[in-house]
């Protein structure tokens, strides 16, 4: 009768070349863990940098000057012509660099994608530093219809990325809008230029000059294409961060050619009482907070 002669111990086939691949892999698997470039290190490592706390710069006369540490955020408004899943609350803007880039390099990727999420936190990936265009202006004012810069690091030291567009072809767009792309790049030219325009268009141009207060709304155009930064609540795009809103550059106007609250946007401050907070995690004072007299009276407050 015959038995089966085989068992556990017995080695058959490749069982050396098999044995040596096994100790290859560990070796190469042990290398790339104390080198930190497994692909679990390099995602704590980018999380780590993108949502490291940051602190926001506090305006003491009210004003937004050159050097300041802000974020851009989209205030809350209702939907107006927007059907289906629509993202409330303020949402502000934040960097969102690509899900598979981001784990098979160190360095954060050029051109780096943008998005709006609903966080009021200061981190990394959501704060920006006015700059000057051209001379340094540090710690001057900055004023309605007067060229700037913004700014972001991501948590990386050696490295600052600039917020920018162009004009938009077949071949870049965003992604879901199909209009004007907005990024970041790490090279200084005319395309990262912005300015600040006051939110009544039949007062902008006396405004034309005059200090940007910090915390109140506004419009910022891209001084190339002359397109205002807008926040499609509607469009949603699956980041690195999970779902979050298309941001782009394009200006939406009602019927009294005037821009619509989707291109409204604050340069929010930090919070004096607290440096881990913003000015919008403020109460606002009872002289100031006249939404619900205008709700009685029929008034549309957005």
């Amino acid at each position: 009768m015959a038995r089966n002669l085989y068992g556990p111990g017995v080695r058959m086939g490749n069982w050396n070349e098999d044995a040596y691949l096994e100790e290859e892999r560990m070796k190469d698997f042990l290398e790339k863990r104390d080198l930190g470039r497994l692909l679990i290190q390099r995602n704590r490592a980018l999380k780590k940098n993108l949502l490291k706390q940051m602190q926001l710069s506090v305006s003491e006369d009210g004003y937004v000057h050159f050097g300041d540490k802000v974020m851009l955020v989209n205030p809350d408004h209702p939907p107006v012509e927007e059907v289906g899943v629509y993202q409330d609350g303020d949402v502000s803007l934040c960097m969102t660099p690509d899900e598979i880039n981001a784990q098979l390099t160190d360095e954060l990727e050029v051109p780096c994608g943008l998005s709006a999420a609903k966080s009021k936190v200061p981190v990394a990936r959501n704060t920006f530093t006015i700059l000057s265009v051209g001379r340094d202006t540090s710690g001057q004012v900055l004023r309605y219809g007067q060229d700037f810069r913004l700014a972001i690091t991501g948590g990386l030291e050696n490295r600052m990325l600039y917020l920018t567009s162009d004009h938009r072809t077949l071949l870049k767009s965003s992604k879901r809008s199909w209009l004007q792309e907005v990024n970041l790049v790490d090279e200084v030219s005319h395309l990262n230029c912005w300015q600040a325009a006051f939110l009544d268009p039949q007062l902008r141009l006396e405004y034309e000059g005059f200090p940007v207060r910090a915390n109140e709304k506004l419009v910022i155009y891209h001084r190339h294409t002359n397109r205002a930064l807008v926040a499609h609540r509607h469009l949603f795009l699956r980041t690195y961060f999970g779902k979050e809103i298309e941001v782009a550059a394009h200006t939406h106007l009602d019927s009294h050619r005037a821009e619509k609250p989707k291109n409204y946007w604050m340069l929010v401050t930090g919070n004096p009482r607290d440096s881990s907070s913003t000015m919008l995690d403020l109460p606002r004072p009872p002289a100031e907070d006249t939404s619900a007299v205008e709700q009685a009276m029929g008034l549309n407050t957005q």
